[in-house]
């Protein structure tokens, strides 16, 4: 086993995998993540993470590629990142005293020679956030860091101004930055044993 190979571009999640003490590589991966609204919020960060891992795993051998997938869902509306300012607007002020869920979904890839995937497995976890109310000037001077234009739901948990908003927390906070780290060490560990040691030098 090669590299172990962190499929995203996000600050937050190599942060975490650092926190985690995992050491790996950091190859993006510059797929389009299209949210497919006749599947569940659960399969649609699972099947984006995996989508986003298979497109890595073409340019590695030998590895463990680790992906994942962020999604916001308020009611049955699933809210990625915002398209504009307007869009990022629309999205705070459906979360503006109101409750709505987190899913983060990760893939690993375990890969052979040429490419080839040897194993495979994805995971998922659910967290509930509850927003205080917002003001129109609240959610204007926070469109204007341009911090929401990279998140979905238009709002980050941690070292963001976006922390402001958020009364309550229900299940991981991870979960909410962007990689559901506790669900990842468990999969890990109960499922691939030999990823497992690798990925966290045991």
């Amino acid at each position: 086993m090669g590299e172990i190979i962190l499929a995203s571009a996000s600050p937050r999640r190599k942060e975490l995998f650092q926190m985690m003490g995992v050491s790996c590589q950091i190859d993006p991966s510059d797929t389009e993540e299209i949210i497919d609204t006749k599947i569940s919020p659960s399969d649609n960060v699972c099947r984006l993470a995996e989508q986003k891992a298979v497109d890595v795993a073409q340019r590695h051998q030998n590895s463990v590629i680790i992906a994942a997938d962020t999604i916001v869902v308020k009611d049955d509306a699933i809210l990625g990142k915002p398209e504009s300012s307007k869009d990022a607007a629309r999205m705070l002020r459906l979360l503006s005293n109101q409750y709505h869920f987190v899913y983060s979904g990760g893939a690993v890839l375990l890969l052979g020679e040429n490419n080839a995937i040897r194993q495979r497995i994805t995971f998922y976890e659910k967290t509930k956030v509850t927003f205080s109310s917002l003001n129109e000037s609240e959610i204007q001077k926070y469109i204007a860091t341009g911090s929401p234009m990279d998140k979905a739901g238009a709002y980050g948990i941690q070292d963001d101004y976006g922390s402001l908003f958020i009364k309550k927390i229900e299940g991981d906070y991870y979960n909410v930055v962007g990689f559901p780290v506790n669900k990842f060490y468990q999969t890990l560990k109960r499922e691939f044993p030999v990823i497992f040691k690798k990925v966290f030098n045991l």
